[in-house]
């Protein structure tokens, strides 16, 4: 049997970012994947939704690590890569090769996912768990607890997301939950009980954690022609951000605040 060359398999990458401080512990290498099936309201890289675009381009697992490893000497004892989206696991051979890749070299590996492209059969499982023999560190964004509402936010439903956190737990896969709080649409109390009461019931969860909305990415909308669908909405108020941690026994807003600025 011929031995798979990792290096030479292939991925559509949207872009890469140097220096991440808030998509994993430590420095970051963040490889941004191309393709997405969600259509998320309040989506800040809305370009990485079409798998094949002028921002895209298709590159091998060593082209991109020779890139990464430019700036290992920044990751200190914590950092490594980090494989974002877009929805990274649309593209599941390429990260595998990737992170079996990057293994190899002694570098810690994070996937960031919101877990919709999971399917509960065992020819899936057979894939997805050589993916996670070589992956340190899962970000799993839970963007909405409540199925309808979910279907609102994203236009699809969470029943898959939700047994892939399941599956996570099952397999021991160390998780930190994200959980996006947008004024009027994710921040709604009840909805919040309900997440935290699920996140408890995970037992591989190291960090738990409240994202504020923000607009940055609103101006890619408009370069795309795509109406935005949040025009107006302001951040959450600070005392919003400590009501959803509060709700969901999650960190405190000023502890989350020092840790990005001390990043």
């Amino acid at each position: 049997m011929t031995e798979i060359d990792y290096g030479q398999v292939t991925g559509m990458v949207h872009s890469t970012e140097s220096f991440g401080s808030v998509d994993g512990p430590g420095v970051r290498f963040i490889i941004f994947l191309q393709g997405c099936k969600m259509r998320c309201q309040y989506c800040h890289n809305p370009d990485t939704w079409e798998m094949e675009t002028n921002h895209s381009k298709r590159r091998t697992v060593n082209d991109v690590l020779t890139e990464a490893l430019h700036y290992k000497h920044f990751w200190g004892k914590k950092g490594g890569i980090t494989v974002s989206g877009g929805e990274a696991m649309l593209q599941m051979e390429f990260i595998t090769a990737l992170f079996i890749e990057a293994k190899k070299r002694g570098i810690h590996t994070t996937l960031d996912t919101c877990g919709f492209a999971y399917r509960p059969t065992a020819e899936y499982h057979q894939v997805l768990d050589k993916l996670l023999a070589v992956t340190d560190l899962i970000l799993l964004d839970l963007k909405e607890i409540d199925e309808e509402q979910h279907k609102f936010v994203t236009r699809q439903p969470n029943k898959n997301i939700l047994a892939f956190a399941k599956y996570l737990s099952d397999k021991q896969i160390p998780v930190w939950i994200r959980h996006v709080l947008v004024p009027g649409l994710t921040d709604i109390d009840d909805h919040l009980v309900r997440l935290g009461e699920f996140v408890k019931t995970l037992k591989n969860v190291d960090k738990f954690e409240v994202l504020p909305y923000h607009t940055m990415g609103e101006f890619k909308w408009r370069e795309l022609g795509i109406p935005y669908p949040l025009e107006g909405v302001k951040p959450p108020t600070k005392e919003r951000v400590q009501n959803a941690k509060n709700v969901m026994q999650t960190e405190s807003y000023t502890d989350y605040m020092n840790r990005i600025h001390q990043s």
